[in-house]
């Protein structure tokens, strides 16, 4: 069997889809997810999965170890730390490295219900003024400093139904009346009917793009007349030398096509 020749890091929708690709294409490549959950939604695809969260320092042995000679950075737009990770093996090896950048409507939502912001804490902060009960569409990652930041609010969770994400929520003290066991991608209709079942005043979710599905978690806000916080993406940082964006899957599929 070939060793993988390409390597991506990303458990997103999108990187699935490169996966499809690249499968259609015939090319050679193996997938970094971080947690068995991604690698089971990752399953049908035809290269080999690796599962495990790498520093840079351990990336660098295993491209090396594996001879790779391209890197797709497929990860999630929050996945700050991971990218940069990411940007420092390669340039330590000088192995090219596609950025993925998933398409981002965000400037062309104007409404006075929406609140971008760029920080977490900011986002808690307009969030308390405008509510008691505050959802969050914004995974269990930072679930942890959400609570804390929010004390005294009813915080109410809609997160993967994974045995490790709930056992996040319980040791953040949320109830079985906050937590919302789900997985997505949720039409605008199923948000609705959510956001009045569990009585939601607030909203906070993530500027996720098509993939994520953002249309689908503001319309309903509009709709309902409840207040959104969007927080914001990071600024990409990760251009330099031997750094390639792909703006959208298209854009990744001409990239491919000279492989």
């Amino acid at each position: 069997m070939k060793r993988p020749l390409i390597h991506i890091f990303g458990g997103t929708s999108d990187a699935r889809q490169i996966c499809v690709m690249m499968d259609i294409a015939g090319i050679d490549y193996c997938l970094s997810v971080a947690t068995p959950t991604g690698a089971q939604q990752s399953r049908g695809i035809r290269g080999k999965i690796a599962i495990g969260r790498m520093e840079a320092e351990a990336m660098i042995e295993y491209l090396q170890k594996q001879g790779v000679r391209m890197v797709i950075d497929a990860s999630h737009p929050y996945a700050e730390r991971l990218s940069q990770n990411i940007v420092s093996a390669c340039q330590t090896l000088d192995v090219p490295l596609i950025r993925y950048i998933r398409p981002s409507d965000i400037d062309a939502i104007e409404h006075p219900l929406i609140h971008k912001v760029a920080t977490l804490e900011k986002a808690c902060e307009v969030a308390a003024n405008l509510g008691t009960r505050i959802l969050l569409t914004t995974g269990s990652k930072q679930l942890p400093d959400y609570v804390t930041h929010l004390q005294g609010k009813t915080v109410l969770a809609r997160v993967l139904p994974t045995t490790e994400v709930l056992a996040t929520c319980e040791s953040c003290g949320l109830s079985v009346d906050q937590i919302f066991a789900l997985k997505g991608p949720f039409s605008a209709d199923f948000n609705r009917a959510f956001y009045q079942f569990c009585q939601a005043e607030v909203v906070i979710t993530k500027e996720s793009g098509e993939q994520g599905g953002f249309k689908e978690k503001i319309e309903p806000c509009l709709s309902l007349g409840l207040p959104c916080i969007v927080l914001c993406r990071p600024e990409e940082q990760f251009g330099g030398k031997g750094i390639t964006q792909a703006n959208g899957l298209e854009a990744m599929a001409r990239l491919l096509a000279n492989v």
